[in-house]
């Protein structure tokens, strides 16, 4: 009897063990000896890989730094999950090592006439589903503009749940012949399975300022079910001058194989500085 206890005592341990194991966003996997940005300002570096180590330094939005080694230990804030990494960084003539978060890193970033443009997560917020009356966790991600040290501007916007943050792109693309745009920047999450939405999060940037447009989401489930949405924008076929088009297409198969089909449009009309629904 004392050693069916002691295997079921045993059994218990692993389970809770089990489930306590946590695992790193995707999104988060920076590769070793390749140049990251910080992210999140005033990231404290520390001297081994836990919150409760000691702060060696903090670090500000886009500050370089190098990824010596990814540490097995994880962290998992929200919904956001990301490994320890050991990172170098420089100081004026001094170099440094230390730990950093990989959540405080930027998923992307790129540098475009003199500015450095960063996209990254930062926080978890709870919301309600009113429909369902239903809680549920959504992640919040942001684009910042930044010349040197100085922030310039920043938005912020959904990405849905951790099991969307497998993947994440940073891209820059034309002014899509848009009035005052200098370029667009578009962000872009993803899961790794069927039914996990994706999420791309165009940004205009102009005179030093960012426009977030309305965010478009994907999912699909083999060939039973998907939902696209996309813009069309002036330089498109089908595009219109000063106005970009969201489109929606959605087909779902019932019991018997048949597929029903939705389609939907709108049109926002943009005057140089804003876009308003026509």
């Amino acid at each position: 009897m004392k050693s069916l206890f002691t295997v079921l005592f045993l059994l218990i341990i692993q389970t809770f063990s089990a489930q306590e194991e946590v695992y790193a966003n995707g999104i988060f996997n920076f590769e070793e000896n390749k140049t990251q940005k910080i992210f999140t300002d005033w990231s404290r570096i520390r001297q081994e890989p836990n919150v409760n180590s000691q702060i060696l330094d903090s670090l500000q939005t886009n500050h370089p730094i190098l990824i010596v080694k990814k540490d097995e230990t994880t962290l998992m804030l929200g919904e956001r999950s990301a490994n320890w990494y050991k990172i170098s960084y420089q100081k004026g003539d001094k170099t440094s090592e230390g730990y950093v978060w990989g959540g405080n890193l930027a998923v992307g970033y790129r540098n475009k006439n003199g500015y450095d443009f960063l996209f990254g997560l930062t926080k978890t917020v709870d919301k309600k589903d009113k429909q369902f009356n239903q809680n549920y966790k959504q992640n919040i991600a942001g684009i910042k503009v930044v010349e040197g040290k100085t922030l310039i501007d920043e938005v912020s916007f959904e990405t849905g749940s951790g099991e969307s943050l497998s993947y994440g792109t940073f891209t820059i693309e034309s002014n899509h012949k848009l009035q005052n745009v200098e370029f667009a920047l578009k962000a872009t999450v993803s899961g790794e399975a069927c039914g996990i939405a994706s999420y791309d999060q165009y940004v205009f940037f102009k005179g030093k300022k960012l426009t977030a447009l309305p965010q478009l989401m994907n999912v699909g489930d083999a060939d039973v079910y998907y939902h696209t949405e996309e813009f069309v924008f002036p330089n498109d076929k089908g595009g219109i001058p000063n106005a970009f088009i969201f489109k929606m297409e959605e087909m779902e198969k019932d019991d018997k194989d048949r597929e029903k089909k939705k389609w939907d449009s709108k049109t926002y009309l943009w005057d140089g500085n804003s876009y308003q629904l026509k």
